[in-house]
């Protein structure tokens, strides 16, 4: 049983460590790859209310998204789920539906489009 409990409070413990370097690795990585900078308002708006609500990405700014990058991608839906405004919010629910806006948005920018 005595086991068990230290189990349990390494696991809490290394969660928590987690937790603070992934926040100062988010910010760190939005900072050097001026993630902030590289979408319009109107697009960011549409992006997130696309992951963090129900709503759509039009082509456009799946297009902004992409150029913004992967990495700036997962580090800006990161960091936002770290403020305690979205506490409430389920993170594997929103992660998932980050990747899937990501995916979906890849896919449209990659795909050729058809001959008219």
């Amino acid at each position: 049983m005595a086991s068990l409990n230290v189990s349990s409070v390494l696991v809490v413990l290394f969660l928590t460590c987690w937790a603070v370097m992934a926040t100062r690795g988010n910010d760190q990585i939005i900072k050097e790859n001026n993630c902030e900078s590289k979408m319009g308002l109107p697009c960011v708006l549409e992006a997130f209310t696309s992951i963090f609500n129900t709503g759509s990405i039009s082509n456009k700014c799946c297009g902004e998204l992409v150029v913004l990058g992967k990495v700036c991608h997962s580090a800006l839906v990161r960091r936002t789920l770290e403020n305690p405004l979205f506490k409430d919010l389920n993170p594997a629910t929103i992660i998932a539906k980050s990747i899937q806006t990501w995916n979906n948005c890849l896919a449209l920018i990659d795909s050729p489009s058809p001959s008219t």
